[in-house]
């Protein structure tokens, strides 16, 4: 049996519930807990500078990004722009054509005497000085992690700045661009509900993989409550899919974020800014449609790009680096992923266009991927990001030298950093539709709140069964060792599981609610087999 299968505890439900609430202890909870706008640095300078714009008439421009976070922070201020009635030129790039933030291209494109930036700009140099020459006034808000020199920007509001006073670091793009439009209507004293975009909120915090602890959890909480009721058409529609009356952070994370990426991947994010800013329920369906329709090439690519990636792995080394000459540059961050799942290993995966290799890391344990690139910043176009995944570029012949120096790096680090955490909290004395209700107190579940993985050792399988249109779903029906006669199912979507020689396995499972047709049951999904 594996080393981390071992040392587990037993638990009852009572001692369940205590782990779980240890969990939430040292952090607030509460939505008046969330720290005042102005503590920021210059947000407040750049929402008077965004006022005296809107009272002279000037023209405004925001560039967002092409992920959900960036998306979703485009969404809420184009909304709450059209709450104030004032004309704002949106844009997001495109990712094949314009490339990351931005970049000269985007801003050749807009006429704006004030451009500001939501879930990008921390690295634009470049466009602070094409906005500078200009003499347009530009405004940085972001929350990735900032290099040294930083862009000569009017405004540069982003927590990880060094001198920045705002005390939540671990906050998402969204969340920036909410809090800057709250200091924005304070400015012009202008009543705007700022709660109606817990929603948007809420989606791109758990599509960013923000920690689920503190202020994040209240938010996420509030906004996967009102998504409930909504009555804006994205919400209405994400409803309407989902079929549910309760929506979970693990369908927004599993179901509608990978949607809301796959137009950004593969053709162009305003695809999912019209489904986010839609504003009847058929134009919402419209592009939900197109938005599922690219979900589904995303995987057949992102499938066939894992495999050639899979082939080009020198697993020797401790950071895998691949690169292949036309990959599709918009699934090379799932393509990392998988690989640092395969391998346990972080992954960094290059996409080659015209000598120019661009791509995205993904990191694994407490390997701080960031930090480990830039020893390499001197090989590099461009690049940025945080601890657990960042984006870079270089030329072509950079490749190889720039997979030697970052393992160089890497070899020095301490092997117990590229262990993953053991995140089995235990084995359950008894499974019963109990775990329920208990384990729907503390959701939303995510990042830094996992939900609970379970261990089951040696249990009795007295069946497999394959379901689905095409057999590729598994249920295995068990009977634990400990149970008499009592045997439970085990589901595992798109994996095809056979019956053990011995008939007996050891697995971990996670515990869910199953909504179907009005009815609630318990679901047991199989995650991982030893």
């Amino acid at each position: 049996m594996s080393q981390s299968t071992t040392n587990i505890p037993v638990l009852s439900h009572e001692a369940l519930e205590t782990l779980l609430e240890r969990r939430f202890t040292a952090h607030n909870e509460k939505l008046s807990d969330i720290p005042h706008p102005s503590l920021l640095k210059d947000a407040l300078k750049a929402a008077q500078r965004l006022a005296r714009a809107i009272q002279k008439g000037e023209k405004i421009a925001v560039v967002g990004d092409y992920d959900v976070d960036g998306v979703t922070s485009t969404a809420i201020v184009k909304r709450f722009f059209s709450r104030i009635n004032y004309p704002l030129t949106a844009t997001i790039p495109n990712r094949f054509t314009d490339g990351y933030g931005v970049s000269r291209g985007v801003l050749e494109r807009i006429d704006a005497d004030v451009v500001f930036t939501v879930d990008n700009g921390i690295n634009a140099i470049e466009a602070a000085q094409v906005c500078k020459a200009r003499g347009v006034d530009l405004i940085i808000t972001d929350h990735h992690t900032p290099s040294a020199v930083l862009p000569d920007a009017y405004a540069i509001i982003n927590p990880k700045q060094l001198d920045c006073p705002y005390p939540l670091k671990e906050i998402c793009g969204a969340q920036v661009a909410w809090l800057f439009m709250g200091l924005l209507k304070h400015e012009l004293g202008v009543a705007v509900d700022m709660k109606q975009f817990f929603p948007f909120l809420a989606l791109a915090i758990i599509a960013d993989v923000m920690p689920l602890t503190g202020v994040n959890r209240s938010i996420v909480k509030a906004g996967l409550a009102m998504m409930n009721t909504s009555t804006v058409p994205a919400f209405v529609i994400i409803r309407d899919v989902l079929n549910k009356t309760n929506i979970s952070s693990e369908d927004i994370g599993f179901q509608i974020a990978p949607r809301i990426n796959a137009a950004g991947r593969l053709e162009d994010a305003s695809i999912a800014l019209e489904f986010l800013s839609a504003d009847t329920t058929q134009k919402a369906f419209h592009q939900f449609e197109l938005l599922s329709q690219l979900n589904i090439l995303r995987k057949e690519i992102e499938a066939h790009t894992a495999a050639l990636a899979m082939a080009c792995v020198s697993v020797d080394d401790h950071v895998i680096v691949v690169a292949g000459e036309g990959w599709n540059e918009g699934v090379v961050g799932i393509v990392a992923s998988r690989l640092v799942n395969h391998f346990q290993k972080p992954a960094i995966v290059l996409s080659i266009h015209d000598g120019i290799a661009k791509g995205s890391g993904r990191s694994i344990g407490e390997v701080d991927l960031y930090s480990l690139i830039k020893t390499q910043e001197s090989l590099l176009l461009k690049f940025g990001g945080h601890t657990m995944a960042a984006g870079l570029s270089m030329p072509l012949e950079n490749i190889e030298s720039f997979r030697a120096g970052i393992n160089a790096f890497a070899k020095a680090l301490d092997p117990a950093s590229f262990v993953p955490k053991s995140d089995i909290l235990g084995e359950l004395e008894h499974i019963s539709p109990a775990l329920l209700p208990l384990l729907e107190k503390f959701e939303p579940y995510g990042e830094q709140n996992p939900r609970p993985r379970f261990l089951l050792k040696n249990a009795h399988c007295v069946a497999v069964k394959l379901f689905g249109s095409d057999k590729s779903h598994s249920k295995f029906e068990l009977r634990p060792s400990s149970v008499r006669g009592e045997t439970f199912e085990f589901i595992a979507f798109r994996r095809i599981l056979e019956m053990p020689e011995n008939r007996t396995v050891t697995l971990t499972y996670t515990v869910n609610k199953n909504e179907f047709n009005g009815k609630t049951s318990m679901q047991l999904m199989l995650e991982r087999l030893y």
